[in-house]
C-alpha cells in the first residue's frame, strides 16, 4: 500500500479528518507503513490505527518526527 504524507504538529493539536485527533481512541491494526519523512526523504517504519469518527473508520499512519511532534499519513487510493 502507497501512504501520502497528511499533516503533522504538536501532539495532542493535530488535526486530521476535520477534528482533533488526539480527541478520539486509536485502535492498532497490527500492521506496519513505511514512508517517507516530507522533510529529509528518509524512509520511516509506522504503526497503522484505525480511529471512528462519526460512525466512519479511518485509517492512517502515525508516528513521531521529533520531540513532541507528530507526523500522519494517510493511504493512497
Amino acid at each position: 500500500m502507497v501512504w501520502k504524507f497528511e499533516t503533522a504538529g504538536p501532539s495532542g493539536l493535530c488535526r486530521l479528518f476535520g477534528v482533533n485527533i488526539f480527541q478520539y481512541s486509536w485502535r492498532s491494526c497490527g500492521e506496519t507503513a513505511r514512508v517517507l519523512d516530507p522533510h529529509y526523504g528518509v524512509e520511516k517504519v509506522l504503526p497503522v490505527y484505525e480511529v471512528e469518527i462519526d460512525g466512519v473508520t479511518h485509517r492512517f499512519a502515525s508516528g513521531e518526527f521529533s520531540n513532541g511532534v507528530s507526523g500522519f499519513y494517510l493511504p493512497e487510493e
